[in-house]
């Protein structure tokens, strides 16, 4: 009887080593901004005047609305941020197809706080070797120290994570206030238990397990790149083949079998070249990768780029740091991988030099993409810019679609609401514009006049009546308009309706 096998290989752990480098500050540099303004924001404060929330970027649920610094966003209004997410979607597939999964590589959620939780485990538990040992170790009284001090600091920056979260959606003093003194919602609470739960887990022990089986940008990164992006690269046709060699070249002619050979070409390549390339044992001529896997040491998936472009690949460019260390230590020229792109290679292979790299930035599907995401975005501050300050809705009552009154007037209802987008009260006047002989009654009040509060909207019921034996009284239907007024600023909106008569089809 065969023995059954999984279909599921068990996770490796991954212990990515400590390297420096461009690269690796700039990673610095982002994950310092992006997680700066994700605890920093809930708390910076704009004056909007007495009647308005005084937080700069707040997502006010109760009273559905979203405010952003000086730009308010009404629920009606939610075309502006389908309008950023479109943007955000054609950014990603702009910068994918320029430079690979840079997005992955640098400000993912997922890489950032990942990128935190190793420099955490770092600090406490040592470089990759010592936690490779620490790991393999048994459960000691220090292991325990060691792993129970990381999971603390762990359960801190989860805790710091949701709770910043939560400050996004109320207001931030008055919410800390209440969850220090434990009289928040429920749903604060229960909101921050899972953000600081699934941060804890994916930042510290799924990690790169996230990037491969739960995004799915790994998997349509393919339909975004072509020979011609630019993308962390192994130059194999420089590197290989690979191994550790020796430059001693009396060593080798005397202990290798046909090594005078090995070393007169040795020679020549000096000449061709102008610096010493390495010889192995065997007498062969290797190529410029000793075979050190500082680059693998350094990957956070885990995987050798030497291999080629993998789906498992975020771009983060540590491998470059790392090669270019080595390679400046052995005396070689840097890139051995680097950014680079597949349509170069047969160039580099024959001795010419790349093309520029904004010939690889710059081509049609990027221009398009380019084009589609700046109009979206002038078309959205274009928008932005010219809404008005008042609006008004008008919903007919059709059920009934008219009544008859005592007198033989005939009579339609409306509600009309009315939304002030200022940050004071303001008076309106509602009135009608038609051929016909309309009448125009407010419910509740003897004029035409509604008080809309500040930064908020009225429903009011509208009576529109014609007088007995009039042409709006006896036909079908009558076109007219609704105006709304401004008395403060004179600022004017409208709207179409029609108005429903005895001769109904």
């Amino acid at each position: 009887m065969s023995e059954s096998t999984s279909l599921y290989a068990p996770r490796v752990p991954i212990f990515p080593r400590r390297v420096s480098g461009p690269f690796r500050r700039l990673k610095w540099w982002i994950l310092i901004v992006t997680l700066g303004i994700y605890y920093v924001t809930p708390w910076l404060r704009w004056d909007r005047g007495p009647s308005l929330p005084d937080q700069a970027v707040l997502v006010d649920l109760a009273n559905r609305r979203f405010y952003f610094f000086w730009i308010e966003i009404w629920p009606h209004e939610f075309y502006f941020v389908a309008g950023l997410l479109i943007m955000a979607g054609l950014g990603l597939f702009l910068f994918t197809a320029a430079l690979g999964r840079v997005w992955c590589g640098y400000a993912c959620p997922q890489t950032v706080w990942t990128d935190l939780f190793i420099l955490v485990e770092r600090w406490i538990e040592g470089d990759r070797n010592a936690r490779i040992r620490l790991h393999d170790a048994p459960w000691t009284v220090r292991k325990w120290r060691l792993r129970v001090t990381k999971w603390t600091v762990w359960l801190l920056i989860g805790l710091a994570t949701g709770g910043a979260w939560v400050f996004y959606f109320t207001d931030a003093p008055a919410l800390a206030r209440d969850l220090a003194t434990f009289s928040a919602p429920p749903v604060a609470y229960i909101t921050i238990a899972i953000l600081t739960a699934t941060t804890f887990v994916f930042g510290g022990f799924m990690r790169e397990q996230v990037c491969i089986y739960m995004c799915p940008w790994p998997r349509i990164q393919g339909a975004m790149m072509d020979e011609d992006t630019l993308t962390v690269g192994y130059r194999d046709w420089r590197g290989e083949p690979r191994g550790k060699g020796t430059k001693r070249r009396k060593e080798v002619a005397e202990a290798v079998p046909g090594g005078a050979d090995a070393v007169a070409r040795y020679g020549k390549a000096v000449e061709r070249q102008g610096e010493a390339p390495r010889i192995s044992a065997s007498g062969e001529e290797l190529g410029d990768c000793i075979d050190c896997n500082a680059c693998v040491a350094v990957c956070p998936m885990g995987i050798d780029i030497r291999d080629g472009q993998q789906m498992e690949c975020i771009t983060c460019a540590l491998c470059i740091d790392a090669c270019d260390d080595v390679m400046a230590k052995i005396g070689k020229p840097r890139g051995l991988i680097d950014y680079l792109a597949l349509s170069d290679a047969p160039n580099e292979i024959a001795g010419e030099p790349p093309k520029a790299a904004w010939t690889h930035v710059v081509k049609p599907r990027n221009i398009l993409y380019t084009t589609l995401w700046s109009g979206i975005g002038v078309a959205l501050v274009f928008a932005l810019f010219i809404r008005p300050e008042i609006e008004m809705t008008v919903a007919p009552i059709r059920n009934p679609q008219f009544v008859t009154l005592a007198d033989g007037t005939i009579r339609n209802l409306y509600d009309v609401r009315l939304r002030n987008k200022h940050g004071d009260d303001r008076r309106f006047r509602l009135s009608i514009a038609t051929e016909e002989d309309l009448r125009i009654a407010l419910e509740g009040t003897e004029t035409l006049f509604v008080e809309v509060p500040a930064n908020t909207q009225r429903l009011q019921r509208v009576y529109v009546s014609a007088r007995p034996g009039s042409d709006a009284a006896q036909q079908h239907a009558s076109d007219f308009r609704f105006w709304v007024e401004d008395v403060q600023s004179g600022e004017r909106a409208h709207r179409d309706s029609t108005f429903n008569g005895r001769d109904l089809p």
